[in-house]
């Protein structure tokens, strides 16, 4: 993790039976997810190998540096051996190739992409086991349990490990930078896990605080997979992790972090059984920053935490169905509130548990816009609050836990202008069953 300070704020524990329902909505009983349990053993052991790796190149896995991509090739070959279709993508910074490892797992949606991803790196001065080893090695087992469950999403995943973070998120910024804006549109939802092991370990979740829109329900997942075993807290890591890029493209981002260089509070302690006054992690950027710098017990639940967050939000057991779209545009005048409406038949039962609602919106400041999906018995389900989005238009898909509703009948997108002077046109719309 790149040189940073944690503010927190507290965070609080949301009910499971909330977790797929937006701000907003009717409480709704989620489906049962079957999640695997992340293996610990497996995670230590990609850990094992990176600090080998480190061993055997210098003491670092820093870029430029042989040790990092010893440890590309090293995650590379675990990918490749389970299915995944993987992509070296390479860039030049301070007169060094860098590297950065893609992995795209077969399946699912193409143009609704879940991503996940943190840096390989390490600093030049240690072989960066919690920083960033941990995330990595998190990551990674979680990928190969993937492959192992033989997943088949409703969403198309992807993972990343970027290089040279932590000399200014240089590789995640390459990879964003470099796509075109019909391939980062596709990317609906994108996770960062920086840190996740550290000695004195906190439970901290990024906070969707002046994220884009679409960020409140990631934070609101992560937050959940913690819910009966440790409480969390809010965390802003602002722009210095490889969320960053993301976010300035406008998708959605959320990420987990147990504490880097800044010193534990009281009261934190007592939450958390941790050391006060102590440094979250006391080898953060040096030499000791090696395998006896992990706190075993955050790196398990950080680990399910992942899986947890992939499971949920990938749309596992909905596969898709039925589309039914309306494509007749409607303005959306200034301080009003209009409803265009899409008539289901032919679905057998109840809608589902992950009911894609697709939203195509143009307008020149998303932030004045309440969207709402009302159900054919008048049930409203949040999708959209207003906010100081400042951004210019909508295009992308919510998903709503619909599971109470009946499927056929007339369904309604309910958009309001809840502030002056901007104006716009609903496109289209449509709902995957």
């Amino acid at each position: 993790m790149s040189l940073k300070r944690t503010t927190t704020v507290a965070g609080a524990l949301l009910l499971a039976a909330a977790l797929l329902s937006p701000p907003g909505a009717t409480a709704q009983q989620p489906a049962t997810l079957a999640v695997p349990d992340i293996s610990l053993a497996n995670v230590q052991a990609h850990l094992n190998s990176l600090q080998t790796i480190a061993t055997n190149n210098g003491g670092n896995r820093a870029h430029g540096r042989p040790g990092y991509k010893a440890s590309i090739d090293f995650v590379k070959a675990k990918l490749d051996a389970v299915g995944f279709t993987t992509q070296v993508q390479q860039f030049t910074y301070n007169s060094a190739t860098g590297y950065n490892l893609i992995a795209d797992w077969p399946g699912g949606d193409p143009n609704d992409v879940l991503m996940l991803g943190g840096h390989l790196d390490s600093v030049s001065g240690g072989p960066g086991i919690n920083d960033n080893g941990s995330g990595s090695a998190g990551i990674l087992e979680t990928a190969l349990t993937v492959a192992r469950e033989n997943l088949q999403p409703r969403k198309h995943l992807r993972f990343g490990w970027w290089g040279a973070e932590e000399l200014g998120l240089i590789g995640s910024n390459h990879y964003v930078n470099n796509l075109p804006a019909t391939e980062k549109s596709k990317i609906k939802a994108y996770l960062n896990f920086d840190m996740i092991g550290s000695p004195n370990a906190g439970y901290m979740v990024y906070s969707a605080s002046g994220q884009p829109t679409g960020s409140l329900a990631l934070q609101q997942t992560l937050e959940a997979a913690f819910v009966g075993k440790v409480a969390t807290e809010l965390t802003s890591v602002g722009g210095r992790s490889d969320h960053a890029a993301f976010a300035r493209a406008g998708i959605p981002i959320g990420g987990l972090f147990t504490g880097a260089e800044v010193t534990m509070t009281a009261a934190q302690a007592q939450k958390w059984g941790g050391q006060a006054g102590v440094a979250f992690d006391r080898c953060y950027h040096r030499s000791c920053d090696t395998t006896s710098n992990i706190n075993t017990t955050a790196l398990d639940r950080m680990s399910d935490a992942i899986a947890y967050a992939l499971w949920t939000l990938a749309g596992t057991g909905t596969p898709p169905g039925q589309k039914f779209e309306n494509t007749t545009p409607l303005n959306l005048p200034d301080l009003a509130t209009v409803e265009s409406s899409i008539t289901v038949s032919g679905v057998t039962g109840n809608a589902p548990s992950a009911l894609g609602v697709g939203v195509d919106i143009t307008h020149t400041y998303r932030g004045d816009l309440v969207i709402d999906l009302v159900a054919p018995d008048g049930t409203a389900f949040r999708l959209k609050s207003s906010s100081n989005d400042s951004g210019d238009n909508i295009n992308t898909t919510y998903t709503v836990n619909a599971s109470g509703e009946v499927a056929n009948g007339t369904w309604k997108l309910r958009v309001q202008d809840v502030a002056a002077q901007d104006v716009g046109r609903l496109n289209s719309w449509f709902l995957q069953f």
